[in-house]
């Protein structure tokens, strides 16, 4: 398990966790921080106030161990990365972690951790992420994982990859985005018509694509929906941030999540033309309520 930990020495630790693309190098503090509006001097997760834990998820395209091409890898769930979390936890000698903020996965990750090591974390921050995953969400999933699975049957993963992410996009951002910024009329070219849609989403497919392995991308896919953790089994303080627009994680969800949990619960919801992307887009709303959240937990 691959991890990094920086900030003050002595300073309260958080554990920040992504989605299934995410990584140990988080903050602005890192190059290629994935989270740098938020983890950040003076933002949610103040980098002047807390250290920050990041790990490589299991199966994923980092350092932890992860698939190799060709060889098979066992299942991972949220269940494997929690218990990861904990060791590196337990390497390090925190005791315990201020709080664990976790964004849609990595909010998975989060709850499943606070079931297993009630003793090891103050508080959790889930930010897009249930007890469960959604049905519907999981058939968008399947979908994705079979095209990568084909592809890479015919010996060109990547191209699998691409497409797999180019429909990925569809569901991470919200209808009213798309008719805001994809309603203009087809070009045509090459024999046929394209639809403004096409270049942002083949776009982010090739980003993806050359980014992440095929075969990591299916390890963690089929995580997400291996997913479920019983909410009267959580005790830790919990905040939920749930997003009105989000398609993979329907705010009902969450309000089950929040109205199940077994120890004290702060609802926030949050409307955003950004769905489930919200955590990646929303810095200047989400900042105040991660830092007072943060600010609050007590010893």
């Amino acid at each position: 398990v691959c991890y990094r930990l920086v900030g003050p020495a002595g300073a309260p630790v958080v554990a920040v966790l992504g989605g299934i693309s995410s990584h140990r190098f988080v903050s602005a503090c890192s190059k290629g921080g994935w989270w740098r509006e938020v983890v950040a001097p003076d933002g949610g997760v103040d980098t002047r106030r807390y250290a920050v834990l990041g790990i490589d998820f299991l199966g994923g395209s980092g350092d932890s161990s992860s698939p190799a091409p060709g060889r098979p890898f066992p299942a991972v769930s949220p269940a494997d990365q929690a218990d990861a979390l904990a060791r590196v936890v337990d390497h390090l000698g925190i005791e315990p972690l201020h709080a664990i903020v976790g964004s849609s996965y990595g909010g998975m990750v989060a709850l499943v951790f606070a079931q297993r090591y009630p003793r090891q974390v103050r508080r959790i921050v889930v930010f897009s992420a249930a007890h469960r995953a959604s049905p519907l969400s999981t058939a968008w999933r399947c979908v994705q994982r079979q095209v990568v699975r084909e592809a890479l049957a015919r010996g060109d993963g990547p191209a699998g990859l691409r497409i797999a992410r180019a429909l990925a996009m569809t569901t991470y951002r919200s209808r009213a985005e798309f008719a805001q910024r994809f309603s203009g009329p087809p070009r045509r070219e090459g024999g046929r018509f394209w639809f403004p849609v096409e270049d942002y989403l083949f776009a982010r497919g090739d980003h993806y694509a050359q980014n992440y392995r095929p075969e990591s991308f299916l390890a963690l896919s089929e995580s997400i929906d291996l997913h479920e953790v019983d909410p009267a089994g959580i005790r830790v303080p919990a905040t939920l941030i749930a997003v009105r627009e989000d398609q993979l994680v329907p705010i009902e969800d969450m309000r089950a999540l929040s109205q199940r949990l077994a120890g004290v619960t702060q609802w926030v919801e949050l409307s955003s033309l950004y769905g489930h992307d919200a955590f990646l887009k929303e810095g200047a709303v989400i900042n105040p309520i991660i830092g007072k959240v943060l600010e609050d937990i007590s010893p």
